[in-house]
């Protein structure tokens, strides 16, 4: 515990602030639903319905949303489903929660226009891994909207050929504010010192979405029933139920749950990961409620601290970076010192930190719950004293320069391995 520091009242309100930006809501997997997002701005701002579209996507785009289902469509997938969705009903008001305005009619219409040409899909030669120009008209009228590195992010939105705004891309002075000053140490003096009153609202809210849905994923039929799988294999074990509680949720929402998720990362399935085991790790455990929040607010900010320098999208998986937040998150909460927990983050990255992403589908519960496993193990090592060490493969002198290894590796050292898998994803030899 660090109780002895003290962070400036600048470094809390960022940190306060960083909780409140990242923790956001979000209706089904990000990627769809940021496509869904352009579709349904672009046609607002024309106007009508379009004659055509064309839906121009980043190998990042593509890769996670060719197998996950876009919720409320009735299990439809792909880039074609997804941009009609955001046509056909989206209310881009509500930007990531896009497509809980579509109504029956709007599915009928949905369903009508599938493979009618109306949707042209195109691949975005692009630097930005996420990237999503949609471009419509109608008659004389023409619309283009662009959203580059966040989700929500509209760069240039044209009619006509006249800008009606230019945002551009996310440069550092528009980036999600003071990620790039996060480090374990300071993280930990937050969650211990800051006024809970001040990130309670976002905190309870992520913990009664991703609850929700993590409950609808263990008791319906959704996907390859990860969660369940695990629950029904060794369900007397407390990291198991934390797996699984995890693993139901992504089961759900990869497979078309309508239910909302609160995202870490850009992200629900990493959203899910990080803040469920700490919950159902607080709660079997008797942990009183401020004391998970505290909890919540470690794991979240770990999981953050690492995907600042990976980025929002690559052939890292990110579930990898929830879990190792996660596991940090439970350490906390076993009354943990930072060496400990640092050792935790460590041991996770360098045993399962080369576990790629091929996109937003079922096996992401599995992924998931894999990433999970070792990342408990890792902090059962600590505890112990065992851990990886200086100069082992990726394993820096401390946790700070093993969480840059891991940024360079996965953003820089992995960019043919991304294309390699979008390649084998599309059938391109």
């Amino acid at each position: 515990m660090l109780n002895t520091m003290t962070l400036s009242q600048e470094k809390m309100t960022i940190y306060t602030d960083i909780l409140h930006q990242e923790l956001q809501t979000a209706m089904g997997c990000t990627e769809p639903i940021a496509l869904a997002y352009a579709a349904a701005y672009a046609k607002k701002v024309l106007g009508r319905m379009p004659t055509h579209c064309v839906a121009r996507c980043s190998g990042n785009i593509i890769k996670n949303v060719k197998a996950v289902t876009v919720p409320a469509t009735g299990g439809l997938k792909g880039i074609e489903a997804a941009t009609l969705a955001g046509i056909c009903g989206g209310d881009p008001d509500k930007k990531l929660e896009v497509l809980t305005t579509l109504t029956d009619a709007d599915r009928e219409q949905l369903r009508s226009l599938m493979g009618s040409g109306l949707v042209e899909t195109a691949r975005l030669e692009s630097e930005h891994p996420l990237h999503i120009i949609v471009e419509m008209r109608e008659g004389s009228d023409s619309v283009s909207v662009e959203i580059v590195d966040a989700h929500t992010n509209i760069a240039d939105v044209i009619r006509n050929g006249e800008y009606l705004h230019r945002g551009g891309a996310v440069t550092a002075d528009k980036a999600h504010v003071g990620l790039e000053i996060l480090d374990l140490a300071d993280i930990l003096c937050y969650a211990e010192t800051v006024d809970l009153d001040r990130v309670r609202s976002v905190l309870e809210h992520q913990i009664s979405c991703n609850t929700a849905i993590s409950d609808e994923g263990m008791t319906g039929k959704w996907g390859a029933a990860v969660g369940k799988t695990l629950m029904e294999l060794d369900g007397g074990r407390l990291t198991t139920r934390m797996r699984a509680a995890a693993a139901a949720g992504s089961d759900a929402r990869m497979n078309g749950c309508a239910l909302p998720v609160v995202i870490n990362s850009g992200s629900g399935n990493q959203g899910m990961t990080v803040s469920l085991p700490v919950v159902v790790y607080a709660r079997e455990t008797g942990i009183d409620r401020d004391k998970m929040l505290r909890g919540l607010c470690v794991a979240n900010l770990v999981a953050l601290h690492q995907k600042a320098g990976i980025g929002a999208l690559s052939a890292f998986c990110g579930a990898v970076c929830a879990a190792t937040g996660a596991a940090a998150g439970i350490a906390w909460l076993d009354g943990c010192p930072y060496e400990v927990i640092g050792q935790t983050i460590t041991n996770s990255l360098a045993a399962i930190g080369g576990m790629v992403c091929d996109g937003a589908k079922s096996s992401c519960a599995g992924k998931i719950a894999c990433a999970l496993e070792c990342a408990f193990m890792g902090y059962e090592m600590a505890k112990k004293g065992f851990g990886y060490l200086d100069g082992e493969g990726i394993v820096g002198p401390d946790v700070e320069v093993t969480v840059a290894n891991v940024g360079r590796m996965a953003k820089e050292g992995m960019r043919s391995t991304d294309t390699e898998i979008l390649k084998i994803m599309i059938g391109e030899k």
